[in-house]
């Protein structure tokens, strides 16, 4: 059994309250637009932290995370970019990734919107932890927890973190 933490959209702000609600996570995973690699580094030394650069990143974060993620997690296949689209509106690297080996969990970020949806064409289910970040126009600030156990995906709750 995994516990994973998800955010994105930290546009260089870690809110305190994140490594509160992500104590009893056994990772955390980062869906890009970290905002500064000091920010990487703090929540890697929490916890093992996986993670994609988002368009807002620079150079430093670039280095250390790719474009995409693509790793197993209890037997489920998942695959995480920053920008990536949603059931029905996927963007050309997520559909290509699907192409060459399907996945059962795709993770994004960029459009500060949470969203949680399954995908029956493609049998997957989305998760876009909305921002957990300041910047943006997004009114509450979003975190995602959840398990995976024996290839099943359970357990989400949605954490929000008023202003």
């Amino acid at each position: 059994m995994t516990k994973i933490g998800l955010l994105s959209d930290t546009h260089s702000y870690l809110d305190p309250r994140i490594m509160e609600h992500f104590t009893d996570c056994d990772e955390i995973w980062h869906a890009g637009d970290f905002g500064a690699l000091f920010l990487a580094e703090e929540l890697a030394a929490f916890k093992p932290l996986r993670g994609v650069y988002g368009n807002i990143d620079g150079h430093d974060i670039r280095y250390t995370y790719k474009e995409t993620a693509r790793f197993m997690c209890e037997g489920v296949e998942v695959f995480m970019t920053h920008i990536g689209g949603y059931p029905g509106r996927y963007t050309p690297i997520v559909k290509q990734a699907y192409r060459e080996k399907p996945f059962q969990l795709f993770i994004s970020g960029h459009s500060h919107i949470l969203k949680v949806m399954y995908d029956d064409a493609w049998k997957c289910l989305h998760i876009n932890p909305g921002a957990a970040g300041k910047q943006g126009w997004h009114k509450v600030s979003t975190l995602v927890k959840f398990v995976i156990h024996e290839k099943e995906i359970k357990d989400l709750v949605v954490i929000e973190l008023a202003k």
